[in-house]
């Protein structure tokens, strides 16, 4: 497994500063030289503020070392906020070479404080991963070679370092799918925050949870094969023998099993072949070959 995290007090001391108007162009302009520095305008009595700053302290310290962060009291340091043209706080500035490069005002939710440390670090031509996109690839290396255990374990240090990976999430479920424990799964991808459980990688990995939920539920292949040579006109037959190859990965034929449903019968079942076919096309990458042909198969006959 590989470790992750090992920032230390002194790294938090030297990459998140309290500055004034004595230290502002030591700390802020001229540091912004070699890493850009985000600056925070701030104040005691300022609500919103409690939380944003929190919030992008733990975005610095994530990108060990690829920005600095600055902390200024406007009501300490009415000087600066007023050359900044600061009118309501909390107020944002990313700093490099010296210049202001950035910036927002008011509270704004993870995901975008996320998107912009990371728009800053690479504006500074740092790289916003932090080394965690190493990580991640080395986990779904562990996963696709056998060693579930070790991934699952990986995948979870890297959300203890970056709680809003969407592949780190997508990886610890698929990782415990891998070890049969779809519950464990499901309940990773239950725990993905608000506002990143509409990313596709999650709802992929939702998809094969459930097809792995089918699969044992799966009947024998041979006999659902039978079954439909038996009765070519027995839809259920033919969607059981879709959810059997699927079983047994064989994905395409089980594309073309509900292709057939689809175009004897689209409305069978409330629409349950179409129904399958996307949640098979979400498990799968985008640009697999099963997917691609599927849909397009797919689309003409919608469109016919």
């Amino acid at each position: 497994m590989i470790e992750l995290g090992t920032g230390t007090a002194a790294d938090t001391a030297d990459l998140i500063m309290d500055v004034n108007e004595n230290t502002f162009m030591k700390d802020v302009v001229e540091a912004s030289d070699l890493v850009p520095v985000i600056v925070d305008f701030w104040a005691p009595w300022c609500g919103p503020c409690k939380t944003l700053g929190p919030a992008l302290e733990a975005e610095v310290l994530a990108a060990n070392g690829a920005v600095k962060m600055a902390k200024i009291d406007v009501d300490q340091n009415q000087m600066i906020a007023g050359q900044m043209q600061i009118q309501s706080i909390p107020a944002v500035f990313a700093f490099y070479k010296g210049q202001p490069i950035d910036g927002f005002q008011g509270a704004l939710p993870p995901s975008e404080i996320k998107a912009f440390v990371a728009r800053v670090i690479e504006a500074g031509g740092g790289d916003p991963s932090s080394g965690l996109d190493d990580a991640i690839e080395a986990a779904a290396m562990m996963l696709e070679e056998g060693d579930a255990s070790d991934a699952a374990q990986t995948f979870a240090a890297i959300l203890e370092e970056d709680d809003q990976c969407v592949a780190a999430y997508a990886g610890l479920a698929r990782s415990h799918l891998a070890m049969g424990e779809a519950d464990q799964a499901e309940a990773v991808l239950n725990g993905v925050p608000a506002d990143i459980s509409s990313d596709a990688m999650i709802e992929a990995a939702f998809a094969q949870i459930a097809l792995a939920r089918q699969a044992e539920q799966a009947g024998p292949l041979a006999e659902m094969s039978a079954a439909v040579e038996v009765n070519p006109d027995d839809l259920q037959a033919r969607f059981d023998l879709a959810v059997a190859l699927n079983a047994n990965e064989q994905t395409e034929d089980a594309v073309e099993a509900l292709l057939e449903i689809f175009r004897r019968d689209r409305e069978w079942n409330e629409g349950a072949a179409k129904t399958q076919l996307f949640t098979i096309f979400d498990a799968l990458k985008p640009e697999d070959p099963i997917v691609l042909n599927g849909r397009r198969k797919l689309s003409s006959m919608i469109f016919a």
